[in-house]
């Protein structure tokens, strides 16, 4: 075949899909989202048309002319579409992009003028589909202006031509290939496990059980405190506690092998009891999953399935409630949801000249990560690095470790670098999903509308590993209580452990479930008291200065040291005012509104180091320890150091992720890209600033390749050259718990069919509290894509589990995630004039939060149109459908 106008004669192996083959040629902007055809990731042309490479036979393309992302461009010039891509910025992560720009430039006019069509093969994950559909008709966002303007991504223009490398675009030599068997069994314990027949196989190396693996008790959800997690996880473990849990690895020279080893591995077990439901987990008498284990493990009560619980109450809630002229009570469920991040979970390892452990893996948190292999494995953290490279999207579920201490242990075994990359099904079955959530909720307030009690009880289903249980919970019953004044609030939590697949980050950290119960019966009780119901959360909010007063305990000292609520509740007032669209006859119209607040960085410290260095050439070199998956901090980075230094972003070249290159970094989580490592980057750029003007003999002021002295100017280069070995340097650090609260406030305008159970989005307005916005198209894109993503888990998205326990929907096939048809543009606002003091030069986070509001936002919408209370997600069509046929919902 000829790929990129380069004649190769490489056989593919016998059944090859030309994704592969494409990348053993060393083709790596060929993505593997989902080996089905499914995302899209994959997309390349043969012979001019586009193809998913992923199920397109390799010995098809023979005498074909195939082209990569790698080949689009014109020599040193960019395709057409590959500037306009770059110019408006239509990617986060980027790992769906090369997919997204090979089938946009295949596309004559009618199909751009029809896009949900067009893109109907094509996912993306991040974005929520806006500035790719931008991308298309050549809207440009992107400028070289510092902070406040549409700086563009400093590793744009490698996204847009597959140069970017990910976690697994990189050739390692001599590579051996890790795959996992699985357990059949929610819950067992393993008799016996006879490999014989597997390590047969011809280029199996060996096969590694429990009886291989260290017998110390972690857990892959990683924080700054180790002791935030439950300690109840083995690399191996002697008892399984969920289908899809691993029970052996192979190591072979090849994929097939390891896979074909696997199926012949004979595993004995003892099949125990299982509890697949949270509140059946709780009671009396449920299959225990973590005998023996206890609170010195982090355990809240192993013997009654309780990983963490809360408890607490401000005032008397009994007697506010029997005081109130109004209440309501009612219980909601949320489901659970897979991040669906397109680049899987995965790592490879090896050793450097100098015989340190390296492991490369698509992760958030690549120094908690080192941190915990040490801890494993009995290493020195001198003897382990561990990097990362453009990691394909998180949203918290790479905030675990989840493939590192396998790929470690096999090289520390074999002492050969091993891969380990999870398949899609593997992301669904045997890696972390959103929380489910119970919570029952009951409100009070007096006649003219202020709120007077405010109790909660929630039961989270962990599942079988505590990971993050116990601080999702906290954090799920902080701000979401927070949010409102009120004299009298109660909590009453639980994690509870169950034999499914586990638990764990998501986007919001359960502010999201819990607030589609308060948001939903705060609509409720505006009604209840004949209120407008945005007035009435206008009148309980939370104020500029208020502390944040929560039973939960953790937010005491916390207040709101700046505030743009009131301008977000405004927005919506004005969008409510506008002329509502017209639907066809029978549609039921209706409007929504919910409120969020989310403090940045967790309650128990958040640390970031950085560093920045004058170079020989005039330029400068940044250092963090921040992963980029789409958050886009890393061009914030950059434009705070040309800030603070006079210059300009493509100035800045920055170094990440890698425990090599700073001292420490917590991680990307709790939205503190911006805020604790945008804090210590400008640290540092304020230090380096006054070493370079002191270097200069005085200066007074930097521009872009200069100091300013007077009437005169030293230039960088003069400066770099006459600092030789000693080099001009500065580091910075930040952290601890600072913590700055943003809010968001999400309004729909919303029809609803009910002969079908169709809900259609006529309007979607967001307005944000975001500080200063450091960027804006990049912080609209967070937004627009964390809207993108409720939505799915709105309306469709659902993880199921079977009786016994197993995920029946393992596929990207099978479960749906939103497609560019599937989401309505929003309108989205940023306040004006508010400064934050914690966060640099006055910004605020804007990852996690647009998530929060949505669902309840849409319920309430929903709710509004039809007169029916839904108390449960996914408000799916059948189910809407089913309801008002019926006439099962709460009114």
């Amino acid at each position: 075949m000829i790929v990129n106008g380069v004649r190769h004669d490489r056989e593919p192996r016998p059944g090859q899909c030309l994704r592969t083959h494409l990348r053993d040629l060393g083709h790596f902007g060929v993505k593997k989202g989902c080996d089905a055809g499914d995302c899209g990731a994959c997309t390349v042309h043969v012979d001019g048309s586009p193809v998913h490479s992923c199920v397109y036979p390799a010995v098809r393309a023979s005498d074909k002319a195939v082209t990569t992302i790698e080949g689009l461009a014109d020599g040193d010039d960019l395709h057409p579409v590959q500037q306009r891509f770059l110019d408006a910025q239509g990617f986060q992560c980027g790992f769906c992009t090369a997919g997204f720009v090979m089938t946009a430039a295949a596309l004559d006019d009618r199909q751009r003028d029809d896009l949900p069509r067009a893109f109907k093969g094509n996912l993306c994950r991040c974005t929520g589909y806006r500035a790719i559909e931008d991308a298309v008709h050549g809207v440009r966002h992107a400028d070289e202006a510092g902070v406040g303007g549409n700086a563009p991504a400093p590793a744009g223009p490698l996204v847009v031509t597959g140069a970017a490398r990910y976690t697994f675009d990189v050739d390692v030599p001599d590579l051996l290939h890790l795959r996992v068997l699985r357990s059949p069994h929610a819950h067992a314990r393993i008799v016996r496990i006879d490999t014989s027949a597997a390590l047969a196989v011809p280029g199996v190396h060996t096969v590694l059980t429990h009886e291989d693996a260290p017998a110390k008790l972690f857990s892959t959800g990683r924080h700054e405190r180790d002791q935030d997690d439950p300690l109840d996880t083995r690399v191996l473990d002697d008892v399984v506690r969920f289908r899809g849990q691993r029970v052996a690895a192979v190591v072979a020279e090849s994929e097939g092998a390891a896979e074909e080893a696997c199926r012949r591995i004979v595993v004995e077990y003892d099949v125990l009891d299982a509890v697949l439901d949270a509140e059946e987990a709780l009671r009396p008498g449920a299959p225990v999953l973590h005998p023996g284990k206890g609170p010195g493990d982090g355990i809240a009560r192993a013997e009654a399935n309780v990983a963490g619980e809360v408890h607490g109450e401000i005032g008397d809630v009994e007697a506010a409630l029997a005081a109130a002229d109004a209440t309501w009570t009612g219980t909601f469920r949320t489901q659970r949801v897979q991040h669906a991040s397109l680049e899987t979970h995965g790592s490879v390892a090896w050793f450097d000249r100098a015989g340190r452990l390296v492991v490369r893996s698509s992760s958030q948190v690549p120094f908690l990560t080192r941190r915990a292999l040490c801890t494993l494995f009995d290493l020195p953290l001198d003897r382990v690095r561990v990097l990362t490279g453009r990691v394909g999207g998180g949203f918290g579920g790479k905030q675990e470790m989840l493939a590192e201490d396998l790929v470690a242990l096999a090289a520390l075994t074999t002492r050969r670098p091993v891969k380990y990359e999870y398949t899609r099904s593997e992301q669904f079955e045997g890696a972390t999903t959103r929380h489910p959530f119970t919570t029952r909720i009951r409100l009070g307030a007096t006649s003219d509308g202020t709120l007077t009690a405010l109790d909660l009880r929630i039961v989270s289903n962990t599942g079988a590993y505590g990971n993050h249980g116990p601080g999702v919970l906290f954090h799920a019953c902080g701000e979401s209580m927070a949010v409102y004044r009120c004299a009298n609030k109660k909590v009453e939590g639980y994690a509870a452990y169950t034999n499914t697949v586990p638990s764990g980050a998501f986007r919001g950290y359960g502010l999201g479930q819990v607030l589609f119960a308060v948001e939903s019966a705060m609509d409720e009780l505006a009604r209840e008291l004949g209120l407008d119901p945005v007035e009435f959360r206008a009148r309980n909010v939370i104020r500029a200065g208020d502390p944040l007063v929560t039973p939960a305990g953790h937010e005491a000292d916390l207040t709101v040291a700046s505030y743009g609520l009131d301008q977000c509740l405004d927005v919506v007032r004005t969008a409510r005012a506008s002329r509502p669209d017209a639907v066809g006859e029978g549609w039921l119209v209706g409007e929504g509104t919910a409120v969020a607040m989310i403090a940045t960085t967790p309650p128990n410290g958040h640390y970031a180091d950085a560093t920045l260095t004058l170079l020989a050439d005039g330029r400068y070199d940044l250092a963090v320890g921040t992963a980029e998956f789409g958050n886009g901090s890393t061009t914030v980075f950059a434009q705070i150091a040309a800030d603070v230094l006079g210059t300009s972003t493509d100035r800045v070249t920055i170094r990440q992720s890698d425990t090599d290159v700073v001292g420490h970094d917590t991680g990307a989580f709790g939205s503190t890209g911006t805020t604790v490592t945008g804090n210590a980057v400008l640290s540092a750029a304020r230090a380096l600033r006054e070493r370079l003007l002191a270097a200069a003999g005085g200066g007074t002021r930097l521009d872009a390749d200069a100091v300013v002295v007077g009437t005169t100017r030293v230039t960088l280069k003069d400066l770099a050259e006459t600092a030789g070995s000693t080099r001009l340097t500065a580091h910075g650090h930040f952290g601890g718990t600072p913590r700055s609260v943003a809010f968001n406030v999400q309004w729909f305008r919303v029809a609803v069919d009910p002969g079908t159970g169709e809900i259609r989005i006529l309007r979607s307005v967001h307005a944000a509290d975001a500080g200063t916005v450091m960027n804006p198209m990049q912080c609209r894109g967070q937004i627009e894509g964390g809207i993108a993503q409720a939505l799915g888990a709105a309306l469709f998205e659902e993880v199921r589990i079977d009786a016994d326990g197993a995920v029946t929907n393992p596929t990207l096939r099978t479960y749906h995630l939103p497609t560019f048809a599937d989401v309505p543009r929003t309108d989205v606002h940023f306040v004006t004039g508010v400064h934050d003091p914690v966060g640099p030069l006055g910004a605020k986070s804007m990852s996690e939060s647009p998530f929060n509001p949505v669902a309840p936002a849409l319920a309430n919408a929903v709710r509004d149109a039809t007169g029916v209370r839904f108390t449960a997600l996914p408000l799916a069509r059948d189910v809407v459908w089913q309801t008002l046929t019926e006439g099962t919902g709460a009114r």
